[in-house]
């Protein structure tokens, strides 16, 4: 079994070797399934056309990722009503779906549109959600996701998240690009190029935001950006290698492994930079900070105990505690929102899989099949995990459900995806 010195060089390898695109778009596709499953049909909106395809395919495609979501076809019923009065409700039933979205685009003057739409029970023929937006056709994508988070919180009483964000690093020959993009992969934007390697984005808790690390100068420095602006400043440059930023949830701080003083440690700097506070003091390698979301504890990786296994200390310091018990190789931490479930990688008869635990009870359940997955990160609503893995002879993006009953594929094309991370939620 490798050792945690092995584990960071190997991660290090692992960014300059991946392959991909600076330009990729990702497919949904659904790789497992619930039994559970909501079946809806969302019909096409009458009139969509100003939204030029992003209105219904894109509502359609956040409810499929969610997996909470079985979608019925809308031509397998001979019915296309656009208000509630013209839906035939028996025939809706008979083809098996529980609910139906409906909608209209129409002109609003001045280069607007508004899209209305309803979503309606289909045994108890009443509406269960509905809204008006009056925007540009440009927006309709961004409307599309505001209706998806709708439906979504009406079927399952949780606040949706598919007004959100991801960021992940990807190469083509010996071009990095750090990109950010829709939850579905759409719209993305290369937020960094570099033929040195890019890793370890992580968001800030507002969004605004990214921290990550670049090997330009020839070792590793923590960098933020700002998206808005792209302004970026080195906040860790310190002697030796500078690596894995994660954010405190207040966003004034990051915790930072320096090498500064020999092996690997975890120390707390301010998020605008400056000197650095160290957490702990051993002989061991720690790596892979984390912060609980209430601020009061940072989750690591530590080989104290011989082989990589995860661990809290206050964020204050003091003694740390061991965390994962099963298993002889467990590494990269991740907190839920609510600060319930541990989320983090799992070597085992040499594969690394995605790994769910639950802190009261300590049970763990696994949530990837592929032989090597890595950096999970909790969607902001807690329900849904990302990570990438591999799949035929490429590594793609998932997504699974925190429960583990099912995942969908977010297919990137024409190359390798590494170091994601889900972003918070979109500000108004």
């Amino acid at each position: 079994m490798p050792s945690l010195k092995a584990l960071l060089r190997g991660m290090l390898v692992a960014a300059m070797l991946a392959a991909g695109s600076a330009h990729a778009e990702l497919n949904i596709e659904i790789v497992g399934g619930g039994a559970s499953r909501h079946a809806i049909s969302v019909l096409p909106f009458k009139d969509e056309g100003p939204t030029q395809g992003n209105l219904t395919p894109v509502i359609r495609n956040d409810l499929a990722l969610s997996g909470a979501f079985r979608l019925i076809d809308p031509s397998a019923v001979a019915n296309v009503p656009f208000e509630p009065a013209d839906i035939r409700y028996p025939l809706w039933q008979a083809a098996g779906a529980q609910s139906i979205a409906i909608g209209k685009v129409e002109s609003a003057g001045g280069g607007q549109i508004k899209i209305s739409f309803r979503l309606m029970d289909a045994s108890q023929r009443k509406q269960l959600t509905g809204g008006e937006f009056t925007v540009t056709p440009d927006r309709s994508r961004q409307v599309a996701h505001a209706i998806a988070d709708m439906i979504y919180e009406a079927i399952t009483g949780q606040k949706g998240f598919f007004n959100t964000r991801l960021a992940y690093v990807l190469k083509s020959g010996r071009n990095f690009a750090l990109q950010i993009s829709d939850v579905d992969g759409q719209r993305s934007q290369t937020i960094l190029r570099s033929t040195e390697p890019i890793i370890s984005p992580s968001w800030s808790p507002d969004g605004r935001y990214i921290a990550y690390v670049s090997f330009a100068s020839q070792k590793p420095v923590v960098w933020v950006q700002d998206l808005a602006t792209g302004q970026r400043r080195a906040v860790a440059n310190f002697k030796g290698s500078n690596s894995a930023p994660a954010w405190s949830p207040d966003g004034s701080k990051l915790a930072v492994v320096l090498t500064t003083s020999g092996n690997s440690q975890i120390y707390i700097i301010n998020a605008a930079g400056g000197s650095a506070r160290r957490l702990m003091y051993n002989g061991g390698i720690d790596t892979e900070p984390a912060f609980s979301p209430d601020g009061s504890m940072v989750y690591f990786v530590s080989d104290r105990s011989g082989n990589p296994q995860i661990y809290r200390v206050p964020v204050n310091g003091g003694d740390a505690q061991r965390v994962t018990w099963e298993g002889s190789y467990n590494v990269s931490p991740k907190l839920s929102p609510d600060g319930k479930t541990l989320v983090y990688i799992r070597r085992s008869a040499g594969n690394f899989r995605v790994m769910s635990q639950d802190l009261a009870t300590n049970d763990s359940r696994q949530l990837s099949d592929g032989s090597y997955s890595e950096r999970p990160s909790f969607a902001p609503n807690g329900r849904m995990v990302l990570y990438s893995s591999d799949a035929g002879g490429q590594s793609v993006l998932y997504a699974a459900t925190a429960d583990g009953s099912s995942k969908v594929k977010l297919a990137v094309l024409n190359g390798d995806v590494q170091d994601p991370a889900w972003g918070p939620f979109n500000n108004p």
